[in-house]
């Protein structure tokens, strides 16, 4: 199959598998007499596997390492078990980053008067101190 045979099959953009390329995360397809890469099902695989890694928030690194464990198949999975655990860890920090974030708009939004833009406390917390004047752009 073709590139974007690959691309649509996995809903992944072109440019990107050849970054999986050059990042050796996929490897180099064979190339037919028009020179036209050839992708064969373990490519389709492979890029299946980088894909549902990233929707799970594993970083490029991680699913290098990943993916050298996944051809290892008779060795442990504790270092599988410690990346995930890494990533499970990120994703609860960023959940408690959205969560904090959440509540300060939320009690800025409770504490809206509702009136005009000029006496917008939200609107007042997004500028940096001293910008808000008469509306003026200063660009």
């Amino acid at each position: 199959m073709k590139i974007g045979d690959l691309a649509k099959l996995t809903a992944t953009r072109v440019e990107t598998i050849r970054f999986y390329e050059k990042e050796g995360l996929l490897p180099a397809p064979e190339r037919n007499s028009g020179n036209y890469r050839i992708y064969r099902q373990a490519h389709l695989n492979r890029l299946s596997f980088i894909r549902r890694s990233r929707d799970l928030g594993f970083s490029l690194d991680q699913v290098r390492t990943l993916l050298k464990l996944a051809d290892e198949r008779d060795a442990s999975c504790a270092q599988v078990d410690m990346i995930t655990a890494i990533n499970i860890a990120e994703i609860d920090r960023k959940l408690a980053d959205l969560s904090a974030l959440r509540a300060e708009l939320m009690r800025r939004l409770e504490n809206c008067e509702g009136s005009t833009i000029g006496d917008c406390r939200i609107i007042e917390a997004l500028a940096p101190a001293g910008c808000i004047d008469s509306g003026v752009s200063q660009d």
